[in-house]
């Protein structure tokens, strides 16, 4: 393994063994309050609640089914996922190693805690008014940061790619 490898490899690891610290910290503390109150519902900003519900389903709550086998085959398609996401962070060798890793890391948060609790606590409530965004946790947030991420470099290296063969 070369040295650049070896560095990515480190930074990669780095990455994602942060974002599920940080995840399973939050979701911790959360629920640590619930212990403590028997319910979170704090309000931090005018836009910014903090209040848990358990997500059964995928992403932002979609898909939420009470089934246990509907629940175990949504899991199952979560660690395949999961485990292509990471043979891509293995054989990428550019910038979009980084926001594979972010997606990795953040499935993985999740995973852990729909094999654990069953379900996956969120507790980000954003909202304007009365209109509330789905209520979701941080390893959604680097979920959906890398998925971003990865459609703006693919854009903007298509976009090169495209100018440079004119």
């Amino acid at each position: 393994m070369k040295i650049n490898e070896k560095k990515r490899v480190i930074f990669c690891s780095i990455i994602i063994a942060a974002i599920i610290l940080l995840d399973r910290l939050t979701k911790l503390y959360v629920l640590s309050l619930v212990e403590m109150y028997d319910h979170v519902d704090i309000f931090v900003t005018s836009f910014l609640n903090i209040y848990l519900v358990w997500n059964k389903g995928i992403a932002f709550g979609l898909l939420n089914f009470e089934q246990k086998e509907v629940y175990n085959l949504i899991t199952g398609v979560i660690a395949m996922i999961s485990i292509t996401v990471f043979v891509m962070i293995l054989k990428t060798k550019d910038v979009r190693v980084y926001f594979l890793s972010f997606i990795f890391a953040g499935a993985m948060g999740n995973l852990f805690d729909r094999l654990y609790y069953s379900a996956v606590p969120d507790f980000i409530d954003l909202h304007v008014n009365n209109f509330h965004w789905f209520v979701f946790n941080v390893a959604d947030i680097f979920i959906s940061f890398g998925v971003i991420c990865l459609i703006l470099v693919e854009l903007i290296f298509d976009k090169y790619l495209l100018n440079e063969n004119k």
